[in-house]
């Protein structure tokens, strides 16, 4: 399975954050809920507020909007994922080149479609 960290994770039910991170551990992928709130999300896994080291993370799943991004980008480029997705809202060009840079692929999709529709 993929591990997976969740940027802007969130213990607020109605937000998409928080839905991706259970949808995912309901679908068995590993995750990592990075965030500035307190509290648990994906079959009570806690939400970590500071930039831990992660190895062999696959992807990262972006939930905070590009004016937040800047100081999640070297972070998230030093965790080497095989890919950054880009929820509805999280678009950022910059963001993609200095991933290209890195070697890592990113991608505009809806972490929730792809699970649906098993492109995930």
């Amino acid at each position: 399975m993929k591990k997976t960290v969740i940027i802007g994770a969130t213990p607020n039910p109605s937000r998409y954050a928080f839905f991706a991170a259970e949808r995912l551990t309901q679908k068995g992928h590993p995750i990592v809920p990075l965030g500035i709130k307190k509290g648990k999300v994906g079959n009570g896994i806690e939400i970590i507020n500071d930039k831990p080291v992660i190895e062999d993370v696959d992807t990262v799943t972006m939930y905070v909007g590009p004016q937040r991004q800047e100081e999640w980008i070297d972070y998230i480029i030093s965790l080497k994922p095989k890919r950054i997705i880009f929820n509805p809202g999280t678009e950022n060009p910059l963001f993609y080149k200095k991933a290209a840079e890195a070697g890592i692929f990113t991608e505009e999709a809806c972490t929730l479609v792809m699970l649906s529709s098993q492109t995930y």
